[in-house]
């Protein structure tokens, strides 16, 4: 009896051995299609976000430039806020003005 538990202990482990090896094989390939060929999707993903970043490089100082521009726009409409928040209130204090 030992002897029968023992022999299928050893083929179940044996059946649970292939079964991994199969699908690990199974995953190699799948990896391998995935990025281990020049003509692999990670390939062609990789040679796109480096054409991206070549046909993008320049923004970068236009970018800047902008940045610099809108932050003198950014201070002089604040600047036309405070402006118009004093006048605002000028004209409220003189309409409730009444001699």
């Amino acid at each position: 009896m030992i002897l029968l538990l023992t022999i299928l202990t050893a083929i179940a482990v044996l059946i649970l051995v292939v079964a991994l090896v199969v699908y690990l094989v199974h995953i190699g390939n799948g990896l391998l299609a995935i990025g281990g060929f020049e003509t692999s999707y990670l390939a062609k993903i990789n040679f796109g976000v480096r054409a991206i970043e070549k046909e993008t490089s320049a923004l970068t100082p236009q970018v800047t430039q902008l940045n610099e521009g809108l932050t003198a726009v950014a201070t002089g409409l604040r600047a036309i806020d405070q402006s118009l928040v004093s006048t605002i209130e000028a004209v409220s204090r003189q309409e409730s003005y009444k001699p």
